[in-house]
């Protein structure tokens, strides 16, 4: 799908006309910061990357999370939103969420220790994992996080640990309903043979996990997440519908409310297309009450763990146009950014199209005739193309693009190839006429490369060679 498509059950190629006033204010935040980054040397020839996050849009998007489900659930109905450290997983990032009363859906231990350096507190944790290790789970229990089991197996060492030391902690299990993916199948978790959660459509599942519960009264929440980009909200809904239904049965067959927790994962898509922010959560949550009418009501406490949505519409990657050339009767911008800070979109460009937006040397928009040209990061590979053919003002040695919509799962994830140094991360706010940033994350110097390559032990292979067989 090329960029006109429509990706991920949003409509694309929006004009600038369908924007909000948020959505503008956003815009014009940005084209400052781009410019102000530029004059003030955080881009240049010395650093011809970086990572700018909009500190004020993060906030508006927690706060526009918060107002969704609040006007829709019953008054006293305990809500957690879990922002997903995976999208973005940088301690600044992680605790502006928690100030804005975010908690952190965590799937790993280095995920738990971003969260907990953020001063996330453990009642507002979630840890998530198919291949958690017993050590996971002990220190998850001994802090009282809360836990989704995976699978049967996580399940018996949950009954093992608890068994040696009870715990408080919340803990739950992780169920597929099996309704089907979207249009990226790598983003679905809900098809048939997705690898994560109790696969409730297989022969004797269903029964098993309300045998779970009843067996277990300490197991108190039901966890569903039914993928993220490229999912349309009906589908998302129906995996939450189906997961409210289960959880019903199971409170009836116990004769009580065992279950009082439902945590409906997160996965509202992101228009990659154009500006225009859509879906909304407040769109998500009409549908929700739609296709669940109880899931408001009370009965269930509610988790959610959004991640792509709060983060991408407020980070943009910026670069300089090291060269300008030509090839075949192409023009080429060689940049900075590529494979190292765009992976999806460079190894798996169908699904993960960006846009590219074109600024002059001192980061002011770029006007003139747009023409076909591409544009290419610094990797040693032909594929390494943050866009092909792509319709822009010429780009001249020295000019800077943006790359709007980064700021979820691109320059946070950083991928090593060529052995390119992460990029510096820099919040922004806007003040009066200027602009103001702060230091999230310095750039990675070339020291560290050498380090993380085994430079302190250059001499290992050699030595062991001396001594053994040559």
């Amino acid at each position: 799908m090329g960029m006109g498509a429509d990706i991920d059950g949003t409509e694309a190629g929006m004009s600038g006309a369908d924007m909000t006033g948020g959505d503008a204010e956003r815009v014009a935040r940005r084209d400052r910061a781009v410019r102000a980054a530029v004059e003030q040397g955080l881009l240049g020839p010395g650093t011809p990357l970086a990572g700018l996050l909009d500190v004020r849009g993060i906030r508006e998007s927690a706060a526009a999370l918060r107002a969704a489900f609040e006007e829709a659930v019953a008054p006293g109905t305990p809500v957690l939103h879990a922002f997903a450290v995976k999208a973005t997983p940088l301690v600044p990032v992680v605790r502006l969420l928690a100030e804005e009363g975010l908690g952190a859906e965590v799937a790993s231990p280095g995920e738990l220790a971003l969260a907990r350096a953020a001063g996330v507190p453990p009642e507002r944790t979630i840890l998530d994992s198919p291949a958690k290790t017993v050590a996971e789970l002990r220190e998850a229990l001994a802090l009282g996080i809360a836990v989704n089991a995976d699978n049967p197996q996580e399940l018996a060492r949950l009954d093992a640990l608890l068994a040696e030391a009870p715990s408080g902690a919340p803990l739950g299990l992780r169920v597929n309903p099996q309704i089907g993916g979207g249009s990226i199948e790598a983003m679905s978790t809900a098809t048939a043979t997705s690898k994560f959660g109790v696969a409730l459509r297989d022969e004797g599942a269903r029964e098993w996990v309300v045998r779970a519960f009843l067996d277990r009264p300490w197991l108190t929440r039901l966890h569903a997440h039914t993928g993220s980009q490229g999912i349309p909200l009906p589908l998302l809904a129906r995996g939450v519908a189906e997961t409210y239904a289960l959880a019903e049965e199971i409170n009836a067959r116990a004769g009580r409310r065992q279950i009082d927790t439902l945590d409906i994962g997160g996965g509202l898509p992101v228009n990659f297309a154009s500006d225009v922010t859509t879906p909304t959560y407040g769109e998500y949550v009409r549908v929700l009450r739609e296709a669940v009418p109880g899931l408001f009501g009370g009965a269930y406490g509610l988790v959610t763990e959004f991640g792509r949505s709060l983060l991408a519409r407020h980070g943009t990657l910026v670069a300089r146009v090291e060269y300008a050339k030509s090839a075949g009767g192409r023009r080429v911008a060689v940049t900075h950014a590529g494979v190292q800070v765009a992976t999806r979109t460079v190894y798996a460009p169908e699904a993960w199209p960006l846009r590219v937006l074109a600024y002059d040397a001192k980061g002011r928009p770029k006007e003139g005739p747009a023409v076909a040209q591409d544009v290419a990061g610094p990797a040693c590979f032909a594929g390494d193309l943050l866009a092909a053919g792509r319709e822009l003002p010429p780009l001249e040695q020295g000019d800077v693009v943006a790359v709007p919509d980064t700021g979820a799962y691109y320059f946070a994830q950083h991928y090593g190839y060529n052995s390119l140094t992460r990029p510096g991360v820099f919040g922004f706010v806007t003040e009066g006429d200027g602009v103001r940033f702060v230091t999230v994350r310095e750039a990675q110097p070339v020291e560290e490369i050498v380090r993380e390559a085994g430079g302190a032990y250059a001499d290992a292979l050699t030595a062991a060679g001396a001594r053994g067989d040559r």
